[in-house]
């Protein structure tokens, strides 16, 4: 059978097998659970493989589960893998199938990333006479809270026999029908700051006699904004986002204490580094300004993710030639963050992210937001890029 008439064929299955991967999303979106407590969700996935037969492994790191199919000939063998875990959100969606556990929703298409994991497995399973090499299929246990599930499942020997690998993110804010590539950093690191300021707190009609924590603390604010602006090369990009200011008193007592918590984004190991150097230059120098002390704990969270050439203009070109593909773009690189570096940083791969947006305009919402939804029929194309790329590097 030619490769053509092979990914056909397994275009067709993977049509027929729609309504459940529509199913299977819609009871993972009804049930979801929180990083590094998914155990229903990771029986769920290993018993679907013990009815077909796949051979499996179960707790791989933690939580996960890898399958494993073997073709009839000698090949290569091409990983696949999709996450999981669910977000503390409050699921806001009026729709039959929102989230029935309060204050916990898939709003970052986890859900839909493993039902279409499921379907690509099980017709590759049907069709491994037809196949080359091997396929070994990831599901990955908690991706949205650092440490994440991909380090301890890559020490426990998931890419142990992998010479490749694939993975997709489902994009609610592309359209449908749309493939975003994109060779080098296409996501960025994610690390976490923390600052912890300690003045000299006082009444609020005699701030002569303090140090304002409030005060100094509002001053780092504003000042860590100009390390991007003049500290980093502005051909690179970075971001430093304060996301929590914490002085809990009441409305005439000066602040003694202040938290500070905040992001920072890169895409160059060198201006990582940067940040997190000049961030504490910065702290140190406002608080030496007013005499206040400071704590200053800096965490590096996910790197980039980092595609590799050869393997992204294989998916790239596989994209162009995919039944209900209808563009296929170089991706800007976002300032999000992925664990699916550090597949990366062991075996060549690439990641790509898959138009998803609903039909409805009034339904598209931004990934991580309470009405977050996708439209399942990305799915199927993202079923089908996945699977393409996968069989034609084994007969590339």
């Amino acid at each position: 059978m030619s490769l053509s008439t092979l990914q056909k064929s397994i275009n067709e299955q993977l049509d027929s097998c729609f309504d459940e991967m529509v199913e299977h999303r819609r009871f993972f979106h009804m049930n979801p659970e929180l990083s590094f407590q998914e155990e229903k969700t990771a029986a769920f996935i290993a018993s679907f493989y013990e009815k077909l037969g796949v051979p499996i492994r179960t707790q791989v790191g933690g939580r996960g589960v890898l399958a494993y199919i073997e073709g009839s000939e000698p090949g290569p063998a091409v990983a696949l893998r999709a996450d999981f875990d669910a977000l503390p959100i409050q699921d806001a969606k009026d729709v039959p199938y929102a989230s029935t556990v309060p204050g916990v929703m898939h709003a970052c298409g986890h859900d839909g990333h493993t039902a279409t994991l499921l379907a690509v497995a099980k017709v590759l399973y049907q069709n491994r006479h037809k196949l080359k090499g091997k396929f070994i299929i990831i599901h990955q246990h908690a991706e949205e809270y650092a440490p994440g599930g991909a380090e301890p499942m890559i020490a426990d020997g998931c890419l142990e026999e992998a010479d490749v690998i694939f993975g997709t993110h489902l994009w609610a804010t592309e359209p449908l029908g749309t493939i975003l590539y994109r060779t080098g950093a296409v996501m960025a690191a994610a690390d976490r700051f923390t600052i912890s300021i300690r003045g000299k707190g006082g009444h609020g009609a005699h701030p002569h006699d303090t140090k304002d924590a409030v005060l100094i603390g509002s001053q780092i604010v504003t000042a860590l904004q100009h390390i991007v602006s003049r500290k980093v090369n502005p051909i690179q990009s970075a971001v430093i986002s304060t996301g929590s200011f914490v002085a809990s008193n009441p409305f005439n007592v000066i602040a003694d204490q202040a938290t500070l918590i905040g992001t920072a984004r890169s895409f160059d190991e060198n201006v990582r580094s940067l940040l997190e150097k000049e961030i504490e230059s910065v702290v140190k120098g406002v608080c030496d300004m007013h005499a206040a002390s400071y704590d200053y704990s800096y965490e590096r969270g996910y790197p980039a993710v980092v595609n590799h050439p050869e393997e992204t203009d294989h998916l790239a070109s596989i994209a162009k030639i995919t039944e209900g593909v209808e563009h296929v773009i170089e991706a800007e690189p976002q300032m999000g963050g992925e664990d699916f570096a550090y597949y990366l940083q062991h075996v060549k791969g690439t990641f790509f992210f898959t138009g998803a947006a609903p039909e409805d305009p009034e339904c598209v919402h931004p990934h991580h937001h309470p009405k977050f939804d996708i439209n399942e029929k990305a799915m199927l194309t993202a079923a089908k890029v996945l699977a393409g790329a996968a069989i034609s590097y084994h007969h590339s």
